[in-house]
């Protein structure tokens, strides 16, 4: 499998917006996290974070993504268990989430997205954040509206998380990558 080094060079490939290699960069924190608490191989789950949209720019459609991503990638050299996960990150490839690797990169996706759009509306943005400030901006239906709260409760109960604990685990993995995300402590 090609190295960290040679997936972020590809991931910078492929995308370029600043919100979509944030998004990236988010659930590649959260995967960390976990992969830590898991006793898993860190650098593959971080992979599987990263990657998990990188042809989301080029192919935003549901025929398309992440279909041109995992194709690419398998020509690269990457892990069956990493395809399988990216694969799985979506409910419309229909791909069973059958690998710890694959549940987890589903269950962190869209929370990612989701805490990222809480600390862009708090003052001291991911610094401090609890898991209370997203679990009440999670029933404002027309905050990120177009996030999934459904996924993001499926994405825990199939880890066998508490919800709260769940966000509670994704915001400390962002945490620890604040600057990467775009958030210093001194904002």
């Amino acid at each position: 499998m090609p190295s960290y080094k040679e997936s972020l060079e590809l991931f910078h490939e492929w995308t370029q917006t600043d919100s979509l290699r944030k998004h990236g960069y988010a659930v590649e924190a959260a995967m960390a996290f976990y992969a830590k608490s898991f006793g898993e191989n860190e650098e593959t789950w971080r992979t599987a974070g990263l990657l998990h949209d990188i042809d989301y720019e080029r192919h935003q459609s549901l025929d398309e993504h992440p279909y041109v991503g995992v194709q690419m990638l398998r020509e690269k050299g990457y892990g069956e268990d990493v395809l399988e996960a990216i694969m799985g990150h979506g409910n419309h490839t229909n791909t069973p989430r059958v690998s710890k690797l694959a549940k987890t990169l589903f269950a962190v996706d869209e929370l990612a997205g989701f805490i990222m759009a809480v600390a862009y509306v708090r003052p001291t943005r991911l610094e401090g954040m609890m898991a209370n400030s997203v679990t009440k901006k999670l029933k404002d239906k027309a905050f990120a509206a177009a996030v999934s709260r459904e996924d993001i409760r499926n994405g825990a109960e199939n880890l066998g998380l508490d919800l709260n604990q769940h966000i509670a685990n994704v915001i400390t993995g962002m945490q620890a990558n604040a600057t990467r995300l775009g958030f210093s402590s001194s904002e």
